[in-house]
């Protein structure tokens, strides 16, 4: 066990999570990585955080959904990344899709993305160009969330891009759109990767303040 951190990652194997948990940036991070088909709650037991990698398969999720909501029922932080469709197995989450515009990184153009809650500890890790990049669409999350990451259409507010949920679980739930892991390894999107690394070190200094507060 990494004394650094207690914190776990769910993976499956595919091409972009090996490719991002054998960089050594990432990689220290974690204390565990643990495969999603032979998930079991004693994999969980001594992690204060999980962190669930995005793109996996939505079905296997679901399957174990009384397990990971278990654990932040535990008073622990699930940490959920994109495109794996949380909203059919999180509490009280909504999702709309929208089309992706792979290269708004590059254009320069306006995609949206707006920073919310400014004075929330992500933002002294993190920043509002390491996650403007694109999206898949937008979530409605549950009422009384933090709002991290909004997205504007047309002036107006239609939902998020990154939550945090403290209300809906005995923990805490940190949720994007955004699937970094798989541009971190395909090597697409530099931000996707500052993003990553810099969404991993809030959670584990966050996590070494609250063990020793």
């Amino acid at each position: 066990m990494n004394r650094l951190s207690r914190i776990g990652i769910l993976e499956s194997g595919a091409s972009y999570h090996t490719f991002a948990l054998e960089d050594p940036r990432i990689a220290s991070f974690f204390a565990r990585q643990i495969y999603l088909p032979t998930l079991c709650a004693a994999d969980l037991e001594d992690l204060d955080a999980l962190v669930i990698a995005d793109r996996l398969h939505p079905g296997l999720l679901r399957r174990q959904t009384a397990t990971l909501l278990a654990f932040a029922n535990q008073g622990r932080t699930l940490v959920v990344l994109g495109e794996v469709e949380a909203h059919t197995w999180l509490p009280g989450v909504d999702w709309e899709a929208r089309p992706t515009n792979f290269w708004w990184w590059l254009e320069g153009t306006d995609p949206g993305v707006r920073q919310r809650s400014p004075d929330h500890p992500l933002w002294q890790f993190v920043t509002l160009p390491d996650v403007t990049w694109h999206y898949h669409g937008f979530f409605r999350p549950p009422g009384g969330s933090t709002p991290l990451v909004a997205l504007e259409e047309d002036g107006h507010e239609v939902g998020q891009l990154l939550y945090e949920d403290s209300i809906s679980t005995g923990g805490r739930l940190v949720v994007t759109t955004l699937d970094p892991i798989y541009h971190h390894g395909s090597n697409f999107m530099p931000a996707a990767t500052r993003f990553l690394e810099n969404l991993l070190r809030w959670l584990q200094c966050e996590l070494a303040d609250n063990r020793h507060g």
